[in-house]
């Protein structure tokens, strides 16, 4: 049971001591780093493993990952490379001429914006390609709905069905849905595909489980469904969950956790409860974030709110009461500022000292960038939502006073900055992130100096927040993060130097693409690239 891992480069991520050469473990806890482990090894009789590559990391935890959709998706269509409408079908088209007679089709993360002549598709062109399969296909940012016919007729939603609170159904000059659902409007297909019983979801989440610790992730916070929570406790329970998970509570399901008794922190060093999950608003390439300026060319539309400030405070207090955190999704720096203004009323009331978190907190009047320092609220935040987003932001945000993924500003007015990757909206691989975080820049190198760049990160910086301020966000900082003896034995071998200075300076790419060689979790390799 106990092990020495050795490797000549190992960063510890402990200020005080960063760097060591061994790192002893006994069952699942590191007990000693550096020459007290090769000292101790010695006496315990320890087995000794040389680890591969050229650094070794604490292992990296995606502070806001679906990772039921994300393992849907590893055998759904993925409409991501699709450049225009004609690619999109032609890929639709492929996917459902090879599925069984009359299954759903779900996946799609489909991306207008990036379409040539950014087509807005319809049912009518879906249901050309999709061979007598509903299809119910989310954007790339989740928040808006394309499907065909037969989707929208099976889930009841025809032209006497009103808009939804927080939602839009899209229609033609006769009334007719178009095929096209925005926010709320969706949720009766996201109630069937939660439902599907075309394949279980725990063999996918055991196949996506084996996707997340290729690429060097050993903890994960979800902020999918019950069926995920339900899963993974099936998983747990038979010995096969390896992951580390944190498993977020959907607001719909806020009532049940309460009855039940869940508390966020809840659980083992395998399985804990998380924070109650809130919308504010939708997403900036749906134009439904909302936002304090219109969007250019739409005259008068601000995006959707999906709370007010009475409601982000009412649900908060009601989470808090029962012992649970709040995390709610702003996108649009209203709705950051809605939810601040909630989550102040209720640190006032209350003084609770459950951590609330804004999740995604991408673009911020400058004033509520020292709030959210003063409040103690988590930015968790996506890096590699900006890379995405640039041209977007460029032309939808251009001249308005905004923090626009301004992670470094965060971090400089004192907030704790927790990094995921939002996958399966960006791919789970958090070496892309780190990326985004130190460049702003796309893989390519585009923008030559990274957008913005007064907000890019240190390699430090970014690895802190994808380790310890991940953690944080959990509540686990005590148990993951840095490598210091009694913190459970995560780490990562890789095969890229992606601390080296000249790496950083000269060749930032090579942080794009490195790679996992081997992911140990709990003082146990679960994962090794083979040969």
């Amino acid at each position: 049971m106990t092990v020495l891992y050795r490797h000549p480069r190992i960063w510890t991520g402990d200020p005080t001591s960063p760097w060591a050469t061994a790192l002893l473990t006994d069952r699942e806890r590191l007990v000693a780093v550096g020459d007290a482990a090769v000292s101790r090894a010695q006496t315990a009789h320890a087995r000794v493993v040389d680890l591969p590559g050229v650094l070794v990391i604490p292992g990296l935890h995606d502070a806001h990952i679906h990772t039921a959709n994300l393992a849907r998706d590893l055998v759904s269509v993925d409409l991501r490379p699709a450049r225009s409408m004609d690619q999109a079908l032609a890929m639709v088209h492929e996917h459902a001429a090879a599925a069984p007679v009359g299954i759903w089709l779900f996946g799609g993360r489909w991306d207008a914006n990036k379409w040539s002549g950014r087509t807005i598709p319809d049912r009518h062109v879906l249901d050309r390609v999709s061979h007598d399969h509903p299809v119910a296909l989310p954007s790339i940012d989740g928040h808006t709905m394309w499907a065909n016919t037969i989707a929208l007729k099976l889930a009841g939603i025809t032209s006497s069905t009103p808009d939804p609170v927080g939602g839009r159904i899209e229609r033609d000059e006769t009334g007719e849905p178009t095929g096209i659902l925005r926010e709320q409007a969706s949720e009766p297909l996201r109630d069937i595909q939660a439902g599907d019983a075309s394949g279980a979801l725990e063999p996918l989440l055991l196949h996506c489980q084996e996707e997340l610790l290729s690429v060097g992730l050993t903890s994960v916070t979800d902020i999918d469904g019950e069926d995920a929570r339900t899963a993974y406790l099936a998983m747990r329970e038979s010995g096969r969950l390896r992951l580390r998970v944190t498993k977020a509570i959907p607001l719909v399901a806020l009532d049940r956790a309460i009855a039940e008794g869940r508390r966020t922190g809840q659980g083992d060093d395998w399985m804990r409860v998380g924070p109650v999950k809130l919308f504010s608003d939708g997403a900036l390439g749906s134009h439904t974030s909302y936002m304090s300026h219109e969007f250019p060319g739409d005259a008068g539309n601000h995006g959707m709110a999906r709370m007010s400030v009475d409601e982000v405070a009412e649900l908060t207090r009601k989470a808090v009461a029962a012992g649970i955190g709040v995390a709610t999704h702003a996108i649009g720096d209203q709705a950051n500022a809605t939810v601040l203004d909630g989550y102040e009323r209720v640190l006032r009331e209350t003084g609770t000292d459950l951590r609330l978190r804004i999740e995604h907190t991408q673009h911020l009047k400058p004033a509520d960038v020292g709030r959210i320092a003063r409040l103690g609220v988590i930015a968790s935040m996506q890096p590699t939502h900006c890379n995405s987003d640039i041209d977007l932001a460029d032309e939808l945000l251009a001249g308005q006073d905004l923090v626009s993924y301004g992670w470094k500003s965060l971090l400089d007015a004192g907030a704790v900055l927790a990094l995921g990757s939002d996958s399966p909206v960006e791919e789970p691989n958090p070496f892309h992130g780190l990326y985004a975080a130190i460049t702003r820049q796309r893989a390519d190198g585009t923008p030559v100096g990274g957008w913005q760049p007064h907000e890019r990160l240190s390699m430090t910086q970014a690895l802190h927040a994808h380790t310890v301020g991940s953690a944080y966000a959990a509540g686990d900082e005590g148990r993951k993060g840095v490598l210091q003896p009694g913190m459970l034995a995560d780490f990562v071998a890789v095969d890229t130097d992606i601390l080296d200075e000249q790496v950083l300076a000269h060749e930032p790419v090579r942080v794009h693409d490195a790679q996992a060689l081997a992911t140990v979790v709990g003082g146990e390799i679960r994962w090794q690239a083979t040969s």
